[in-house]
């Protein structure tokens, strides 16, 4: 992910996650006051959002700044006590199992052996010295766990450490659950919260979104048992719905009160938005070029197609599909698609709503992928059809082969963004709907990432966009919020607490938390 992006521009952003620092500082007593809610034991319920997680890993100084801490120190201005998290040993961000590493260390701005070329790369400074297997204990008010779905949160057992090395239980969770058969909502409830956050759900979509899609819609399947999904699949509307009610059953049955946020749209994330889908840029030679293959490639399937005794009209019909046009400047790529009669090459170009992931090998497009790999020998074919001359099937075949479409696990397509798009609208009336009925806080925090994707927010100093890296707003995973942002989110929710119970609270100013980490200590 060293490719081409300009990142100097952080420089003057401050480049390193910096400790919470509080607006407002006022210590005199009753100025702030908590209104119908009680802030004296909040605990914080999620996944990675609320863990803290960044850069594609948990780390101390991730987890210091994480919303539910800063919300906490606010909180402790109005009768907050005690926050307490399930701190990592270092800030290298890996962890080990029984000494050996199983997770990767954190992702740092680092740049070549020339000083140039700034992008993601994992820091190799520090080995890493969290042991998952030492539990922690589990009276912990941040209750976030990367990685976990919302029927994670229930399932007893997925904290047991003997199964972590299976894939059977979650890393994170091991380190602080109470048992071995524990389940998140318990251990949060035994710790009889006054007042709760919950963010959950944004990994029920998020698999299949980062994978390309490469993953099941169990909205299509209709399968409403979680324990047969995959790590990739898309969560049943059904299924959330429950177990959301559930969730917040549990979290109210002693009178606590809570806030809940609602899911943003994670293709308006940096992950999906960094590489565009049309970036195959062209000169008006290579442009002319590979339309002239594609009028090859459109003869090509027609003498094939009438070769398997397809009547000439519908196999020219068929293969006009393939007279695509290319222009001088920016051209949409070519994407893998199914084939079928219809489409027997199973490529078509992308359409302008459709995305590229984060991940893709830059390098290879740069040398064809998502376009053509002309090889000497297909311009030697391509020689033949110019002069007139009609190449063997082996010689078609060659040229055939020469089309490299970019593969499903490296884009999303207007298909794939359908049902991540109609998931998430359901998701989101339930934690609404489920919010009003228990009379609980709610933050729009898909609002305000639609706003930092156009445009930006303003702040106290600057303003917070979603752009790779120079934007602010996200860590060097492309998903996962810097500091500053986890500062944005603290104020959404004051609003929310303010607006539903009438506290008194002080927002903080993003200003003071840092956005990605600089490193000269990686490879």
């Amino acid at each position: 992910m060293k490719n081409n992006i300009k990142y100097l521009a952080v420089l003057a952003l401050g480049l390193v996650a910096c400790e919470p620092e509080f607006d407002n500082p006022i210590d005199e007593a009753g100025v702030f006051t908590s209104g119908e809610a009680d802030f004296s034991n909040y605990v914080a319920l999620g996944n990675s959002l609320t863990a803290g997680f960044a850069d594609n890993a948990l780390y101390i100084t991730g987890q210091e700044n994480s919303y539910p801490n800063i919300l906490a120190g606010q909180f402790e201005l109005a009768g907050g006590g005690e926050f307490t998290q399930p701190l990592m040993a270092d800030n290298a961000g890996g962890a080990l199992l029984g000494g050996t590493q199983i997770l990767n260390n954190r992702l740092v701005l680092a740049f070549d052996a020339n000083g140039e070329n700034p992008g993601p790369a994992i820091y190799t400074g520090a080995t890493p010295t969290t042991e998952i297997s030492n539990n922690l204990g589990n009276s912990f008010n941040n209750m976030g766990v990367p990685g976990a779905k919302s029927y994670h949160l229930a399932a007893p057992g997925y904290g047991n450490v003997a199964g972590v090395s299976a894939g059977l239980a979650n890393p994170y969770f091991a380190r602080f659950a109470s048992s071995a058969d524990a389940t998140v909502i318990g251990d949060a409830v035994a710790q009889n919260p006054t007042f709760f956050s919950l963010w959950i759900g944004n990994n029920d979509i998020l698999g299949y979104a980062t994978s390309g899609g490469v993953g099941v819609d169990h909205n299509e399947t209709g399968n409403i048992d979680p324990a047969t999904y995959g790590g990739n699949d898309i969560t049943n509307n059904n299924v959330f719905a429950s177990v959301y009610n559930d969730l917040l059953a549990a979290l109210t049955a002693n009178g606590a009160k809570g806030v809940v946020l609602n899911l943003p749209d994670v293709t308006s994330l940096p992950f999906f938005t960094t590489v565009p889908n049309n970036a195959l840029v062209l000169d008006a030679s290579t442009a002319a070029s590979l339309t002239g293959f594609f009028q090859a490639v459109t003869g090509i399937v027609t003498a094939q197609l009438a070769g398997a005794g397809v009547p000439l009209a519908q196999a020219q019909q068929i293969a006009a599909q393939y007279l695509i046009q290319f222009n001088e400047g920016p051209n949409l790529f070519l994407i893998e698609t199914e084939v079928t009669a219809t489409n027997p090459l199973g490529i078509r170009q992308m359409t302008p709503d459709e995305l590229l992931l984060l991940t893709i090998d830059r390098t290879a497009l740069a040398q064809g992928y998502g376009s053509v790999v002309l090889t000497p020998e297909v311009l030697q074919v391509l020689g033949i059809l110019q002069a007139g001359g009609t190449p063997t099937a082996e010689q078609g075949l060659l040229v055939i082969n020469a089309i490299s479409g970019i593969e499903d696990g490296d884009a999303l397509d207007s298909t794939e963004l359908m049902a991540i798009s109609n998931a998430r609208s359901s998701f989101n009336a339930t934690i609404k709907a489920l919010a009003d009925a228990n009379d609980l806080a709610f933050y729009d925090v898909a609002r305000d990432l639609v706003q930092a994707a156009n445009g930006g927010i303003p702040f106290d100093g600057g303003v917070i966009t979603s752009d790779f890296v120079t934007g602010g707003g996200f860590s060097l995973d492309g998903v996962h919020p810097t500091p500053r942002a986890h500062a944005l989110v603290t104020n959404g929710i004051i609003d929310a607490i303010k607006q539903t119970y009438g506290a008194a609270l002080p927002s903080v100013n993003p200003g003071d938390f840092g956005t990605v980490t600089l490193s000269n200590d990686v490879n």
